[in-house]
């Protein structure tokens, strides 16, 4: 009965499997009972279920580049990636100046909308560059395009998180950050396996063409489901208990929240963290796929399975990072963050040694486990929790922001330090690769130490109650 399925079933049902497992844990652990109805439950589901998988697909849109690059042949080599994907991380990085504080203005719903096809745009775009074998310098027109699809990109994490901040609870949002996990793996399965996938059978333009329908696709979907909070669904509001609980007052212009938030410290020390947590993740995750093709080990099972081993360390470390938040820690982020940052450390160091050894692959999904979890945890929920729902798009502007500041000079420094051509297929002349990431592993780790103990602090404290006479 399994040969019979589709291939690309075949291929996806482990991630079933991982997901119907974790289901069935989350839904088994005791409940915090925050008095949600049945009916709000549902319609929750019903609000970030969509809304997640268009920020999935959006990560397919981004990350296809690393699947297309490698089937150009002569017409891009290492440092022609590195050198499209800094634009187009540099652009994400600092796109939030507008983006973040845009989406506190307008919501969550118009900016996803504006994601979703704005990034279908660009990668019809990219797919057009191949299609009709543009002959000027190639490497300059995909990074302009490759940009300006970042730019709508950056829209994608501060409007999940913008719209979710109004509908989850802080002592709910750890889970959440597990969801974010979740949704970001299943982004990188798509990009990567579904990649490959696509490669194999279509021509290469259709790695960019795919993402593009099936955004568009859910564009329309998101316009009839998605809303901004649980009013505009017909359920009542309630308190977050975040940082802007108790904050009845008119909103602040932009500049000034955005100057109350650089002043913050754990705002700034979680943005740092993220910034190592941007070169980590990529460092990992787009190098080791070219690690593998260019010295010949895509025949080893890790890399050959890379999206779906990719995907299934994020939904582990997202999940696991998320109940642990919650359950064990009181809903604080740094101390899972910290543990996470350990591993890192850890793998980065034992990469280096094990260069050559086929346990490199295994190291590396390992490290990928960790990573997706702090990211999850932070940019996913943290930001939630001191941004506070009425300036959730400002904090996400920054944490994310600096993500991919983080990305973008991953990418120009490892495109430099890491060899091409002939020199690429020598194991050996890799050892930059883990080298470059020990200092980002033992920065991380010393900024989440740092917020170990962060909680977020209500706007105003609610009044004393008098006693009674």
């Amino acid at each position: 009965m399994y040969d019979a399925l589709p291939t690309w079933l075949q291929e996806f049902m482990p991630i079933l499997i991982l997901l119907a497992v974790v289901a069935v844990v989350m839904l088994r652990l005791p409940k915090i009972d925050l008095g949600h109805s049945k009916a709000f439950m549902h319609r929750r589901l019903v609000n970030w279920l969509p809304l997640g998988l268009t920020y999935a697909f959006l990560y397919m849109g981004r990350y296809n580049l690393t699947v297309a690059t490698e089937h150009l042949g002569d017409r891009i080599n290492n440092e022609g990636f590195g050198t499209v994907f800094f634009w187009g991380t540099l652009t994400y990085g600092v796109s939030f100046v507008i983006n973040g504080p845009l989406t506190d203005r307008i919501g969550g719903r118009k900016t996803i909308l504006i994601a979703a096809i704005g990034s279908a745009t660009m990668n019809a775009a990219m797919a057009a560059l191949i299609l009709f074998d543009y002959r000027g310098d190639f490497v300059v027109a995909l990074s302009v395009l490759y940009a300006l699809n970042m730019y709508f990109q950056s829209f994608g994490a501060v409007s999940i998180v913008k719209v979710n901040s109004a509908w989850f609870h802080v002592r709910e949002r750890g889970v959440f950050g597990g969801i974010f996990g979740i949704l970001i793996s299943l982004g990188i399965y798509f990009a990567f396996d579904g990649g490959r996938m696509i490669v194999e059978a279509h021509p290469v333009e259709w790695v960019f063409l795919f993402p593009a329908i099936v955004l568009i696709c859910f564009a329309v979907i998101d316009f009839f489901l998605v809303r901004d909070t649980p009013g505009d669904a017909g359920h009542e509001d309630f308190d977050t208990a975040d940082a802007s609980s108790g904050d009845t007052g008119p909103r602040l212009p932009v500049l000034q929240v955005f100057l109350r938030m650089a002043k913050n410290p754990v705002i700034i020390t979680i943005a740092l963290v993220e910034f190592c947590s941007g070169f980590l993740r990529n460092a990992i995750m787009h190098w080791g796929i070219k690690f593998a093709s260019q010295t010949g080990q895509m025949t080893h099972f890790v890399f050959h399975n890379w999206g779906l081993l990719l995907c299934s360390a994020g939904i582990l470390g997202g999940v696991t990072a998320g109940i642990i938040s919650d359950r064990v820690f009181g809903s604080r982020r740094g101390p899972v963050a910290a543990l996470l940052y350990g591993i890192m450390l850890v793998g980065a160091l034992a990469a280096i040694f094990l260069l050559d050894t086929p346990a490199i692959g295994w190291i590396v999904i390992f490290m990928s486990l960790a990573i997706i979890g702090v990211h999850g945890m932070l940019s996913g929920t943290a930001s939630m929790d001191f941004g506070g729902k009425r300036n959730v798009g400002v904090a996400v502007g920054i944490i994310d922001g600096f993500v991919y500041l983080g990305t973008a000079l991953q990418a120009i420094t490892l495109g430099h330090l890491l060899p091409s051509g002939d020199a690429a297929r020598v194991v050996g002349n890799w050892s930059n690769w883990p080298l470059a990431m020990v200092p980002a592993a033992i920065v991380g780790l010393a900024l989440a130490i740092r917020v170990w103990h962060a909680m977020p602090k209500p706007a105003q404290e609610p009044a004393p109650k008098a006693d009674a006479a």
